[in-house]
């Protein structure tokens, strides 16, 4: 009886022991079932989750243009072609829950042929963003998160009295930008996660630029005035697919479109000028692939390609970016 008795405590006591590894091992499978994503090449990102919680993500780009659409959108020869390296930085930071601010850095180094290169890295404009998500998503239900951005792009970069056009990489005005984005996630057949977003962005200038000799207005030497960008704005959607937990396909598709900048002041000779660029606008896709390494750190790489539009260059840019949560 006494050893029927301790072999019944010894079956129990196992059977509990084999409930908790089971019940470990099911948290653990569910933990391992989240997918994990460094976000797509250029889709904007919703603001941050918890309070504190902050991200660092450096792009290298390398530009190549290949020639250019016209007017009319036929695709034409160009040479010399204007080349740019840059390093493109997104800072965030998460104040509240859903309340997170954003920053950009972005450092370039162009050169043409017989325009010669810029004098050194060149920083160019700084654009500080709020953002708001209002709305959290429900996967289950199929709601969507949305966000709204506001902020303004500080005009820090070289556009004025520039000795080489190379080193032109600004404006000269405050800029006024907004977007709206949503973010839903799916999953597909084999359980594989889909991450969709769609968004839309719209900037203005919130003032002129005074304008001496040699601008990125295209003004020449001896010219004094004004000048004021064009509105602009993009929009998109992104997909990301999970493969794995760690490999993730990644592809964007975006318009974007701006107005021609506005001039007006004196030439070398003393006539009065007043001029307004003519509007461009063109399509970009952005295939990638994603590695993560773990939930924190992933790289991201790929490219930027222009394949259609008007009154702008055929590129192809090439990218990658890691992306750094803390």
């Amino acid at each position: 009886m006494l050893y029927f008795l301790s072999s019944l405590k010894k079956t129990r006591l196992l059977t509990c022991a084999g409930s908790v590894i089971l019940y470990l091992a099911c948290v653990y499978d569910v933990a391992q079932a989240e997918q994990w994503y460094t976000g797509s090449l250029l889709s904007p990102a919703p603001a941050k989750n918890h309070a504190g919680q902050g991200t660092i993500e450096p792009y290298f780009t390398y530009s190549l243009p290949v020639g250019y659409f016209d007017a009319a959108g036929v695709s034409q020869p160009q040479h010399p072609r204007q080349q740019l390296f840059s390093n493109s930085t997104l800072w965030k930071y998460g104040l509240t829950e859903s309340l997170s601010i954003q920053a950009h850095t972005v450092v370039s180094y162009g050169w043409k042929n017989s325009q010669g290169h810029s004098n050194g890295p060149k920083f160019g404009d700084f654009p500080v963003d709020l953002i708001w998500r209002f709305i959290d998503g429900n996967q289950k239900r199929y709601i969507p998160s949305f966000n709204i951005f506001a902020g303004v792009v500080f005009p820090t970069g070289d556009y004025n009295k520039l000795q080489n056009t190379q080193n032109g990489v600004g404006t000269g005005s405050y800029v006024f930008r907004t977007a709206l984005l949503s973010q839903s996630s799916y999953t597909l057949p084999g359980n594989h996660p889909l991450r969709v977003r769609t968004w839309g962005w719209f900037r203005h200038a919130l003032n002129a630029a005074k304008l001496n000799d040699r601008t990125t207005y295209a003004t020449t030497t001896g010219f004094q005035g004004r000048g004021r960008p064009g509105m602009s704005g993009q929009a998109g959607f992104s997909l990301e697919y999970g493969i794995t937990r760690r490999w993730v396909a990644a592809v964007d598709v975006a318009r974007d479109w701006a107005n021609g900048s506005k001039i007006w002041g004196t030439t070398q000779n003393g006539s009065y000028l007043k001029k307004i660029g003519t509007s461009s606008g063109d399509w970009q896709v952005d295939p990638a692939v994603e590695y993560n390494f773990n939930s924190s750190i992933g790289l991201i790489t790929g490219a930027s390609i222009y394949y259609a539009g008007h009154n702008t260059g055929i590129r192809v840019a090439p990218q990658f970016a890691v992306n750094v949560v803390f």
